[in-house]
């Protein structure tokens, strides 16, 4: 479908390009507003979506220039087709960057995580990452072209039941300085940008997808953890509350690529600022307290069996009030 809509565009627009930029994710949040942000600024943008709507959606919301391509970055052949055609329509021209922006987020206690689930949080954000990274390098390297990985705050600390999502941001971050410094032969410049809470759809998926896989625990295992999970599926929620917009990454984003010499990190949102910044000068322990009393998260079980009994109490006197 996308092939017979838009190649009769592409010659029509292709004088004015700024650039060529290929973005993983790109149905929703982070990933959309990069799209629509770039096509305003004149990049041809290459927006991997996994549905034809998500990519007319795309296609609505902007100038009409932007070239979906149906992306999974879990599947090999689904990234080679989907760079074949950027390589088709670009021709003898070589790629100005690459925007990694696909990930999920899966929540849970370490401790009673399914191990598909923790597989399937580094497939998407650590392994597509890079699958998809490799197939491009012939193309970046043509043009000295540049990398920006979104990973996240959560890359430089962990905080509790977000220790998959966390484990695969620190991977980005490695994998980004490795990439670093093995490209600089040929004069790319590869970044992290590691936002704070960002106002995405993704919370709501987040809280929704922690709150299925607890309930899917047995109840001794709720019962373990319970308080744990309530504060910090609270703290969650509120996080989307206070999330700053989707475009502030997108400008930041215009900055890596037009910098003449991009920095390395980009931290964006003033939570992911003071977080990080603490996590680096503080002692473990004294950051661990810091999170301890920020989330209210229980220290001992004695606080746990606490919260039980008043989930108990309250659930009798609403069976007494019926």
């Amino acid at each position: 479908m996308f092939d017979n809509n838009f190649d009769n565009n592409i010659d029509k627009h292709n004088s004015t390009f700024f650039g060529s930029v290929v973005i993983s994710g790109a149905s929703s949040g982070i990933g959309q507003a990069c799209a629509i942000h770039l096509d305003k600024l004149g990049y041809q943008v290459f927006a991997g979506v996994r549905k034809e709507i998500d990519g007319q959606n795309l296609i609505n919301k902007s100038s009409g220039r932007i070239i979906p391509i149906i992306l999974d970055v879990t599947d090999e052949t689904s990234i080679k087709k989907a760079i074949y055609r950027v390589k088709k329509i670009l021709g003898s021209k070589g790629l100005t960057a690459l925007i990694n922006n696909a990930a999920i987020v899966i929540p849970g206690a370490l401790e009673y995580i399914p191990v598909s689930k923790l597989r399937k949080q580094l497939e998407v954000n650590v392994i597509g990452l890079l699958s998809l990274t490799q197939a491009c390098l012939p193309l970046l390297r043509k043009v000295s072209g540049r990398i920006i990985n979104m990973g996240s705050q959560n890359g430089k600390f962990s905080p509790p039941f977000l220790g998959t999502y966390s484990a695969s941001k620190f991977a980005v971050e490695a994998l980004t300085d490795a990439l670093r410094v093995e490209l600089q032969p040929w004069g790319m410049h590869v970044s992290v940008v590691e936002p704070g809470a960002i106002k995405t759809p993704v919370w709501k998926k987040c809280t929704n997808d922690g709150l299925q896989i607890f309930n899917s625990f047995p109840k001794e295992v709720k019962q373990l953890y319970s308080l744990g999970f309530d504060v910090m599926y609270k703290a969650a929620l509120e996080s989307a509350e206070t999330a700053i917009p989707c475009e502030i990454v997108a400008k930041t984003v215009e900055k890596i690529l037009t910098a003449k010499k991009p920095k390395t990190r980009y931290v964006i949102g003033l939570d992911a600022k003071i977080t990080i910044l603490l996590s680096q000068i503080m002692p473990d322990r004294l950051f661990d307290k810091i999170l301890t009393l920020y989330f209210g998260y229980p220290t001992t079980t004695k606080a746990q069996t606490t919260y039980e009994q008043q989930e108990t109490s309250q659930k009798n006197k609403s069976l007494h009030r019926v």
